[in-house]
């Protein structure tokens, strides 16, 4: 992902009213480039959290109408909930996404902030990267008091917000202030008891966040005792809405602590207090690898192969966690990178075999060689995984699970990137056509053109050359489970080693036909030397593989 992005999650004091959020809502998508991820309402808590991205101008535009149109809309006045807040907009995070810095993140917070507070006269406090002073970086400090204490805190000079007007005016009245800051990815994650005790919930939540709790001494001293877990804040409370406790919690830095860890250590402190864990809640989206890891997590414990396809192993994290406990869980609306996803970007592989065989056979020179290459590859190596597998499962094999599963891990990258070159393959031959279809009246618009003829020329022959190297690694895995893999299933290994070579073969016809119509005679050269020198590689592993699986069967 080369662009610049960012990702915005303000937090509204509305829940309950679906008019006023989806309104709210709404003016996020009236900034061009700004894509709407998920709006998450909470009842109990009157909180809504929304999720959107985009470049970095188009987001804290929207981010600003975003707030004027909560301002409108939202009387903090009347506000009840069981969330901690003190403004119509509660917060409003950014988060640096692809191609910005956290520095330049919390720049665009200031800026943002700088116009809430001048052109909306909204009290305006930078929190974590963007906080004017140290004291300021935690959020709980910053709306310590909550809207109740507005009028006395923004009389307060150590608490004079960085931006806006520093006092409770009518108008601040009606919007309560605003937290604006930058800050790394946190989840906000929500674990269910079977309690319905707010006490029980915050003792537990105590245990386990960075903060813990305070601890009377025999001399009647306070000291603060800290839980177990880094990067974690939280507390306790009940949720009417479904008639239980839960912890609240929000994970800081999930590269320190985790979702399945925050969720594990849950589950034992919990356990400790005679209450069980029945499942958790993600509020807003997770990246796609914080559930990876969960899955990878749990199926290290019950040492089981960690070579499994994506999906399976997101509907084991989910399982894992108790996603689903209080309603459905649909990835494709909760994880960001499936939410940032191109319609057309997997355009092939997302067809069935029947159909992308009519795809294959139609009319157009796309899908065409290059692609159905890579597909055979990807076969190929899938067969080889599943001989890994296998391995890695077979009864009284059980002291080798992680060899064959390493091989398996290996395998899984390998179908991926190759499924990748399916569709690949595809668009280079649309960048060949894109290029063709430029204007060549002028020198300079006939110079333009072949200089976009010759780059999208050159993709057109690397995209099969990586064809062949995916292939031809794919190879040793063949090689590996034909050798010491499960002996029922060493035929498999061989056909994958067949359609690794065919896919080889197939990548290598690619890049000798797209080499020809080239006039850079020192990149064909070095490519087609690559090329051979892969075919050559290809068909002394095939043997490898085939003399080994014709001496088993």
């Amino acid at each position: 992902m080369n662009r610049r992005l960012i990702e915005c999650v303000p937090n509204i004091s509305e829940g309950r009213d679906r008019a006023k959020i989806d309104a709210i809502a709404a003016v996020v998508e009236t900034v061009e480039g700004v894509r709407l991820l998920d709006v998450d309402p909470g009842k109990a808590t009157n909180r809504t959290v929304i999720t959107f991205v985009g470049e970095p101008e188009h987001v804290i535009e929207a981010a600003y109408r975003l707030i004027k149109k909560a301002q409108e809309l939202i009387d903090m006045r009347g506000h009840k909930g069981e969330h901690p807040r003190f403004g119509a907009t509660d917060v409003c995070p950014l988060v640096p996404i692809s191609g910005v810095s956290m520095e330049e993140c919390a720049a665009f917070a200031k800026q943002l902030g700088e116009r809430v507070g001048r052109e909306l006269n909204i009290p305006v406090y930078l929190y974590e990267n963007a906080a004017s002073e140290e004291k300021r970086r935690n959020l709980a400090n910053n709306r310590s008091g909550e809207y109740e204490g507005l009028p006395k805190k923004l009389t307060d000079p150590a608490w004079k917000p960085d931006f806006g007007p520093a006092a409770f005016t009518d108008s601040v009245a009606r919007s309560g202030a605003i937290a604006i800051g930058a800050r790394n990815f946190l989840v906000a994650y929500n674990v269910n008891l079977n309690s319905t005790s707010t006490r029980r919930a915050n003792a537990i939540a105590f245990d386990i966040r960075e903060a813990g709790r305070k601890v009377k001494q025999a001399d009647g001293t306070e000291v603060q005792e800290p839980g177990k877990l880094k990067a974690v804040k939280g507390i306790g409370w009940y949720i009417e809405e479904y008639g239980i406790a839960q912890l609240s919690l929000n994970l800081t830095d999930i590269t320190v602590t985790p979702v399945h860890i925050a969720f594990d250590e849950a589950c034992k402190a919990a356990e400790a207090r005679g209450i069980r864990v029945t499942g958790s809640e993600l509020v807003g989206l997770i990246p796609k690898q914080s559930l990876l890891d969960t899955a990878d997590f749990y199926l290290t414990r019950q040492e089981r192969s960690l070579g499994i396809s994506e999906r399976e192993k997101i509907k084991i994290a989910v399982k894992s966690l108790g996603l689903d406990d209080l309603g459905p869980f649909d990835p494709q609306k909760k994880v960001i990178e499936y939410m940032l996803e191109e319609p057309n970007a997997e355009r092939l592989v997302r067809m069935d075999l029947k159909r992308f065989s009519e795809e294959t056979a139609g009319e157009s020179p796309a899908p065409g060689g290059g692609s159905v290459a890579a597909y055979v590859g990807a076969l190929g190596v899938s067969l080889g995984a599943m001989v890994a597998n296998l391995s890695a499962h077979k009864r009284g094999w059980d002291d080798r699970w992680k060899e064959f599963s390493d091989w398996a891990v290996v395998g899984e990258k390998l179908r991926n990137e190759l499924l990748f070159l399916v569709d690949e393959d595809t668009r280079a031959f649309d960048r060949i056509m894109a290029a063709m279809g430029l204007p060549k009246g002028s020198d300079a618009e006939k110079a333009a053109r072949k200089g976009a003829m010759t780059e999208a020329t050159k993709g057109a022959i690397l995209t099969p050359l990586r064809t062949m190297e995916v292939c031809v690694e794919s190879m040793a895995l063949m090689k590996a489970m034909a050798e010491k893999g499960l002996p029922a299933s060493v035929s498999d290994a061989g056909v994958g080693a067949l359609c690794a070579r065919t896919g080889a073969l197939g990548g290598y016809l690619n890049v000798r036909i797209n080499c020809a119509g080239l006039d850079d005679a020192a990149f064909k050269t070095e490519v087609l030397a690559k090329a051979e020198a892969l075919k050559a590689q290809a068909d002394v592993l095939e043997a490898e593989v085939m003399a080994l699986t014709l001496a088993k069967v």
